[in-house]
């Protein structure tokens, strides 16, 4: 046997020292994870959950659930208005309201189509409102006095088209801002109309896009409208929200204890000692004149009341110091009494 052969055969490895060598492979090619803190996590059990890096998401499961109730009630009330607007049963349904970013929201729209910029004041960035053409042409249709029949044509709109369709956009626009619980009332604005979403520049590409798709049914025609506006425009409105289900669902915190103030001490208030001395007929009152003498039950002297600023506060009872009058608190009244005495 040679050399070789022999180093050969010194490395021959049995089956339990293979599955012992595969088992600290493992071990050692297992990822660490760390914590926020940067701590590592151990071996307890981590639950792992997939996150798309290329669509991230700013608001919880509660925010779109809340944001999802709230665009419901615009489409019920939308499809109310638009009914009478146009005389015509229009059956709105929300197919979809997501986030993503604007590169993808501006590369989904069709083309041809029909593209309202808009603006909501006084709030910051541009909104986008797409309507399919068929369904534009259908509605203007209908507005100049047909019959709501579906337009089997796909092109861009005409400037005349355009401006009559501006009464529904506004229609559509103000009814989405009256569904938001804003501190000021909101004003949308349309600022501009394109027809391909490939060359809108409103906001950034990375930029997170709310995005509401509609199913709407006008007669025979049944297409699509989309309604997508950027994160930071509705970012104040969301924190609201938020903010609101905190104040809600958060128990109430007890009163912060009262603090003593140097200020107070030049503030003069009302003290003065009654007592619910006997009741007098209308008549008997009449009848008192100068020098009458009115006879008091010598117990009444414990049964002193002491009002602060004319509420009643402590009982107590009533002697003299000196050349003065006095009266010793002997208990706090813990409910407001009505005052019917005579002050003393």
């Amino acid at each position: 046997m040679s050399d070789d052969d022999q180093n050969n055969a010194d490395f021959v490895l049995d089956q339990s020292e293979i599955d012992k060598l595969l088992s600290q492979a493992q071990e050692t090619a297992k990822p660490s994870v760390h914590r926020a803190d940067g701590r590592r996590a151990g071996d307890q059990a981590l639950k792992v959950e997939p996150y798309d890096f290329r669509n991230p998401v700013f608001l919880t499961e509660v925010d779109l659930r809340r944001l999802r109730l709230l665009h419901e009630d615009f489409i019920r009330y939308l499809s109310a208005l638009l009914a009478l607007f146009l005389r015509m049963e229009c059956s709105l349904k929300m197919s979809r309201l997501t986030t993503l970013t604007y590169a993808k929201f501006t590369e989904a729209l069709p083309n041809p189509t029909h593209i309202c910029l808009f603006k909501t004041e006084p709030l910051n960035g541009v909104g986008i409102l797409d309507i399919n053409p068929r369904l534009a042409l259908t509605l203007v249709d209908r507005m100049l006095g047909g019959r709501g029949h579906s337009v089997k044509v796909d092109r861009y709109l005409t400037e005349i088209e355009i401006a009559l369709l501006e009464d529904v956009v506004r229609l559509i626009l103000e009814e989405w801002c009256a569904q938001w619980q804003h501190d000021g009332e909101l004003h949308p604005d349309i600022i501009g109309h394109e027809n391909n979403g490939r060359f809108l520049q409103t906001s950034p590409k990375d930029a997170i896009m709310l995005a509401l798709a509609i199913e709407v049914d006008f007669g025979d025609c049944s297409e699509a409208v989309q309604i997508g506006v950027p994160y930071y425009t509705i970012e104040p409105m969301v924190k609201a929200i938020q903010a609101r289900r905190t104040r809600d669902t958060s128990p109430a915190r007890p009163g912060a204890p009262a603090m003593w103030k140097d200020i107070y001490e030049h503030i003069a208030l009302p003290a003065r000692a009654e007592w619910d001395a006997f009741e007098l007929t209308l008549r008997e009152l009449t009848r008192l004149r100068v020098g009458d003498v009115l006879t008091l039950p010598p117990e009444i002297v414990d049964q002193t009341r002491v009002c602060l600023a004319g509420t009643p506060k402590f009982n107590g009872t009533v002697g003299v110091d000196g050349d003065r009058v006095v009266v010793k608190l002997s208990e706090k009244i813990q409910t407001e009494e009505p005052s019917h005495a005579h002050a003393l």
